[in-house]
């Protein structure tokens, strides 16, 4: 394990604000915020998802999904459907149009890739990817760990 690296957690969340400013300002070119990029992004790979599943997805407090399925739905990019077994649940769905903005923001992705990796040949990316992965694993090992350490904790008073 490295040490004395105190720069990295900084470089990260900068990296990952300059990331999101500049998906910000490109979006606006597809008349959508990345916010509502994010929801349609997670509607294309799981459709049918209720909204409090996709709020705690999101890491989003319901309210602020709701407006932005609402957005969505006034766009008609996604619509709510009443859950067969359940009326009190929506469920989301993309609608028509959704794919051929789908496709456009995949674009864009690529593009917001290129620009971020320009410097490094294939290689180096997919090792940079590689590491973010063990990176996150790491965290996630260290989440879980820290979760059921939490449980097994006596509780007093």
């Amino acid at each position: 394990m490295p040490k004395g690296n105190t720069d990295f957690l900084f470089v990260l969340f900068e990296t990952q604000r300059m990331l999101r400013l500049y998906a910000d300002k490109l979006a606006v070119r597809h008349g959508i915020t990345r916010a509502q990029w994010a929801v349609l992004a997670k509607l294309e790979r799981t459709e049918g998802l209720k909204q409090s599943e996709l709020a705690e997805m999101m890491e989003m407090q319901p309210i602020t999904l709701t407006r932005l399925i609402d957005r969505l739905c006034n766009n008609d990019l996604i619509e709510r459907r009443e859950d067969p077994k359940d009326r009190r649940v929506n469920r989301l769905y993309l609608r028509p149009a959704a794919r051929p903005m789908l496709a456009r923001l995949a674009k864009l992705r690529a593009e917001i890739t290129q620009t971020a990796l320009n410097h490094l040949n294939a290689d180096e990316a997919a090792a940079l990817v590689g590491q973010l992965e063990s990176i996150k694993n790491n965290v996630r090992d260290a989440l879980q760990a820290a979760s059921d350490a939490k449980t097994k904790e006596p509780r007093y008073g």
